[in-house]
């Protein structure tokens, strides 16, 4: 019994630390958050169009090839 209250204790103090690290932290603003999202989606989308070429072209010169 007394292992399992050592347990919840430290769990507890786990998540107080948690709270405390968290309330220290500076969270983006929403104009900030917005243009990172903006950012992301645009990256992705410009590396899916980059990998989608360059499958198409390496397909292309495997058939050639073959």
């Amino acid at each position: 019994m007394k292992k399992l209250t050592q347990i919840v204790l430290d769990t507890r103090n786990f998540f107080g630390d948690v709270m405390a690290e968290l309330r220290k932290s500076s969270w983006p603003t929403r104009p900030e958050l917005l243009d990172s999202t903006v950012v992301v989606i645009l990256s992705v989308v410009a590396l899916a169009i980059f990998v989608g070429f360059s499958d198409l072209i390496l397909m292309k010169f495997l058939e050639m090839v073959l």
